[in-house]
């Protein structure tokens, strides 16, 4: 199927592309792999005219509730520099900075708002990790109406199992999944 966008409506959407994330073992792509392929969308989307929104979560701040499976934590705060954006990710003036204190980015941010003042109605998202941060957005996203691309190859999560069961059974019922390659061919048109 091919894929049509209308950049001006498009806004990317990169999620946790922070030190102490992309510090993780990733697969099935790499922390390196997602920043690169990441930054190179960024490029693209702004090329052709679109929004730039990275999305960064204040470790220090997000909600520890009881859970069978609990995230570990080391003890003491988190230095505050580990929710800093990479610069490899490619922040660049114009772009968005969005805060976020839960795995999604859209509860509790003014995400929606820099959205709708901008236009848009097509999101691309990547980022770390899939099946978390990316998901999370992603089922906000859908519920609010905007139409959905998963650029695949630019998101990653600590299993490859955990990456693929949301881009093979639930991204391709929400939107569009597509590699990289091909979401900058379709701004190219």
């Amino acid at each position: 199927m091919s894929l049509e966008l209308n950049a001006r409506e498009t806004a990317l959407v990169l999620i946790d592309l922070q030190r102490a994330v992309v510090s993780r073992e990733l697969k099935p792509h790499t922390a390196a792999e997602v920043v690169e392929r990441s930054a190179k969308l960024a490029e693209a989307v702004r090329a052709a005219g679109g929004s730039v929104i990275y999305v960064h979560v204040q470790i220090n701040e997000t909600v520890q509730l009881p859970a069978d499976r609990p995230r570990p934590r080391p003890d003491g705060q988190i230095p505050p520099e580990a929710s800093e954006l990479v610069p490899e990710a490619g922040f660049r003036d114009g772009d968005a900075l969005v805060t976020k204190r839960q795995w999604g980015a859209f509860y509790g941010t003014n995400l929606e708002q820099v959205l709708r003042r901008r236009g848009i109605k097509t999101i691309i998202l990547g980022g770390i990790a899939t099946n978390m941060g990316v998901e999370s957005t992603a089922r906000a996203a859908h519920d609010q109406g905007y139409a959905l691309v998963f650029a695949e190859d630019a998101m990653s999560s600590m299993s490859a199992e955990m990456h693929r069961f949301p881009v093979e059974n639930i991204f391709p019922i929400m939107g569009r999944v597509r590699s990289v390659a091909e979401i900058i061919e379709a701004l190219r048109d």
